[in-house]
């Protein structure tokens, strides 16, 4: 592993002084702190990593992961077997481009150290960075991403509303498949929508999604890139997103989400962004983050019960033909997630909903997209 002690803040949030004393079963009292004296994650399952860069946030912003912390460390850990680093923040360099290349050396670093990695940000920009990293490795991965705008614009400069058109678009490229969640349609240019179907990505609107949130876990669980704004939450909710609205997810959506990536064996990136302390009501966002984050690692603690597929005991088949196609389904009998086959022989993460879709003789969309990329 390559010296990382000068990409990071001298002084972490644990040594800032006057925090309170926790309890054992406390995620303060329990969390391994990787300081400038101590820096290292080898023994950790997940790490939890800050990046203040605020230059492509509002005027007067101040994203804070450190009041996420101040909230997290308080919450009682209900999964010890779960191994938690925090390796604090990423030092602010004298230039935009300097943070990022921090971030993404360190971020590449745990990739290559086969970690998981929660980003707390920073603008949502900074996801580029997340997938920098797995690009360094010339990774192919899906990529999710929870956000009421799309972040799609074209601009000659990468910022906060145009990222994606670099991510998605860039060359070489290696995001095999993209899905965007949650977007406000009131918000959302119509032809941008035509762009992500031209490139056979997916999008879901918010009304959706909030209906049918269990459609969300076999896309997180195909992903190994999740990217969250905060401002795909509520301002009721969240009233520290930046630039956000009295409609989104809620609070209990977004711990949802969180819970549905951890239990991803192939999530490696998780990313929350668009947090302002400064504008902060009771501490009210910074307790969600926070609890986000829990949910995230008892989303780990699940998905570790979880049977290989090649164990079929484990597992219901569901035998099923639909239009001249013959495939099987899986339930697996420990988390009641479903697989199905495709005409490959491999196996896609799927929802029961695709199987009842099946049993009525009509191609799941979800197949016929995993077809469509295939082709």
């Amino acid at each position: 592993m390559h010296d990382l002690h000068h990409f990071f803040e001298e002084r972490h949030f644990i040594e800032s002084g006057h925090l309170p004393r926790y309890d054992a079963h406390q995620w303060g009292a329990q969390l391994h702190f990787a300081t400038q004296d101590d820096l290292h994650w080898e023994e950790a399952d997940v790490v939890l990593l800050g990046c203040e860069e605020n230059r492509n946030l509002p005027a007067g912003s101040h994203p804070g992961p450190d009041a996420v912390r101040a909230q997290l460390y308080q919450l009682y850990n209900w999964q010890p077997d779960i191994r938690i680093t925090d390796l604090g923040n990423i030092r602010r360099g004298a230039t935009e481009a300097d943070t990022r290349a921090a971030l993404r050396m360190v971020l590449h670093e745990i990739l290559v150290s086969g970690k998981r990695v929660i980003l707390l940000g920073g603008g949502h920009d900074l996801t580029l960075q997340q997938y920098e990293a797995f690009k360094k490795e010339k990774k192919i991965i899906n990529a999710t991403v929870a956000d009421m705008l799309i972040d799609l614009e074209e601009s000659e400069a990468v910022g906060p509303h145009s990222f994606l058109m670099d991510m998605l678009t860039g060359e070489p490229n290696f995001i095999r498949h993209y899905t965007h969640l949650g977007f406000q349609s009131y918000h959302v240019n119509p032809h941008i929508l035509e762009t992500l179907d031209k490139l056979r990505f997916d999008f879901v609107r918010l009304g959706r999604l909030r209906q049918e949130m269990e459609e969300a876990e076999p896309v997180l669980r195909a992903s190994q890139l999740f990217s969250l704004d905060m401002n795909a939450v509520r301002y009721s909710d969240a009233p520290a997103n930046t630039g956000g609205s009295p409609n989104g997810l809620g609070g209990d959506d977004a711990c949802q989400l969180m819970r549905y990536a951890g239990m991803s064996e192939e999530m490696k990136s998780t990313g929350m962004f668009g947090f302002d302390p400064a504008r902060d009501k009771h501490g009210m966002t910074a307790q969600l983050m926070a609890q986000m984050i829990w949910y995230f690692v008892e989303g780990m603690a699940l998905g570790r019960r979880e049977a290989p597929l090649k164990d079929r005991h484990e597992y219901a088949e569901f035998h099923v033909r639909f239009t001249s196609n013959d495939t099987t389904f899986l339930k697996s009998k420990r988390t009641g997630r479903w697989w199905m086959q495709l005409p490959d022989n491999r196996f896609v993460p799927c929802s029961y909903a695709d199987y009842l879709y099946a049993c009525k003789d009509k191609i799941p969309e979800r197949w016929l997209r995993e077809q469509e990329r295939v082709g």
